[in-house]
């Protein structure tokens, strides 16, 4: 997203930060959500909602007759705000719809758990998922079959998860399964995860050993690293017994690899020179 559009989707949500802050549980973001598959089911209405060469009252007016009576009061306000707005292509519209409906569902899951965990409850969820997914190759083939109903999709994934997450994570799942918008449900998490720590202002890094982490060392390494970067750190593991030794950090998009697997590699490409 560029231009006019990441200009309208940052003012937006600057705006209605309070509101998505605010919200408890999952309705706002199904909500929200509703609008995304009402946006991408017609190019008509997305242009007619985008359109620079209308006033921006037409086009809020133009929502407000569409969705009255099937979103909230707050749900509303947060589309009127965004189709006031300018926007570089239609298509940028359904996608700030999309990241304010992640972002509201999982500020709702901080509202709804009373120990205030709640957020780093659903990223840490998020990302288990994603890798379960990832590492699953028959669960991750059943979950991204376009030919199965949504129905029988979500309801493998219920089935598994059921109760053992919250239920933001629950309906981000959901969505990544059935309504991922061009990405694979593993890549779907992964992107709604980076949202909510974008959201919080936070670095993730995801740090892979062959041993679990003890909990001394995980805290040691989101000391370090919040120092490093100037910002808070959630530190994601994973447990791969192919790194040998040593740490593989993923930091950003940066990659920092000192395992001994990564280092025997290099010797080997050395010697075939």
């Amino acid at each position: 997203m560029r231009g006019a559009s990441r200009t309208s989707l940052g003012a937006v949500t600057d705006d209605v930060r309070p509101v998505l802050e605010g919200a408890r549980g999952t309705d706002l973001g199904e909500q929200l959500f509703g609008v995304v598959d009402v946006l991408d089911s017609s190019g008509p209405l997305r242009r007619a909602l985008t359109d620079p060469a209308r006033e921006a009252s037409d086009r809020t007016a133009l929502a407000e007759r569409l969705l009255a009576g099937r979103v909230g009061d707050e749900a509303m306000d947060v589309v009127r705000r965004l189709v006031g707005g300018r926007w570089s292509a239609s298509r940028d519209l359904p996608d700030a719809v999309e990241q304010l409906a992640v972002l509201a569902t999982v500020s709702g899951a901080s509202q709804a758990d009373d120990s205030g965990d709640g957020v780093d409850r659903v990223e840490e969820e998020l990302f288990r998922v994603e890798r379960l997914l990832s590492g699953d190759r028959a669960l991750r083939a059943a979950v991204a079959d376009r030919y199965a109903p949504d129905d029988a999709r979500t309801g493998l994934l219920e089935r598994l998860l059921g109760d053992k997450v919250a239920p933001g994570t629950l309906l981000l799942v959901r969505r990544a399964a059935v309504r991922s918008r061009g990405l694979t449900p593993e890549r779907a998490l992964s992107h709604y995860g980076e949202l909510a720590a974008e959201w919080r202002r936070r670095v993730v890094a995801l740090v892979t050993t062959a041993v679990p982490l003890r909990d001394d060392q995980r805290q040691r390494l989101v000391d370090l690293l919040s120092r490093q970067y100037g910002r808070a750190v959630h530190v994601d593991s994973a447990v791969d017994p192919g790194v040998v030794g040593g740490v593989r950090l993923e930091v950003g998009g940066e990659l920092v690899d000192s395992t001994v697997s990564s280092r025997l590699d290099e010797t080997r490409r050395r010697l075939a020179r």
